[in-house]
């Protein structure tokens, strides 16, 4: 199975952004990202098992990528997170406090707490994704709920004062 480049984009685009995003937390790196992304695919002449083996395969692809550029001598001078934050619509007050919250995880939460709740997948697809046992991402999943529920509570409980 081989989508056309061009579909492939505009099916994917959005979840493989979403996805570079929550490793880079900056736009211009999740832009990167998604752009060598749709690249690779393009210049790629294996086809797919399935429509689903090619979405992981793109997510795959973009987690990667997005960890290059954390890593390089540019995302020293990257936009902040708040500067990034001002520009976001959300439709509820709540949204903005919720994505904040998971933007200041710990990358290892971060990604599969994106995976799992943003694109749908599983703990065992996430840990295929991710190279990982399935009992790390379990751990991780479990971890990175816990930290939101108390980073959350904590914000609400300041409101409250």
């Amino acid at each position: 199975m081989r989508l056309d480049t061009d579909e492939a984009y505009r099916r994917y685009a959005d979840r493989v952004y979403a996805s570079a995003f929550s490793i880079t937390r900056d736009p211009a790196d999740a832009d990167d990202a998604t752009q060598d992304t749709f690249l690779r695919y393009h210049t790629r002449n294996d086809d797919f098992e399935s429509e689903a083996h090619l979405k992981a395969w793109l997510l795959r692809v973009a987690i990667n990528r997005a960890k290059d550029l954390t890593g390089s001598f540019w995302r020293r001078n990257t936009t902040a997170l708040e500067d990034y934050m001002e520009t976001l619509e959300f439709q509820v007050p709540e949204d903005s406090d919720l994505f904040r919250a998971v933007m200041a995880l710990p990358e290892k939460y971060r990604v599969v707490i994106h995976l799992h709740y943003y694109e749908g997948y599983g703990v065992e697809e996430i840990a295929a994704l991710l190279g990982r046992r399935a009992g790390t991402v379990k751990s991780q999943l479990n971890r990175g709920r816990m930290l939101l529920k108390n980073a959350l509570q904590e914000e609400w409980n300041d409101d409250e004062s």
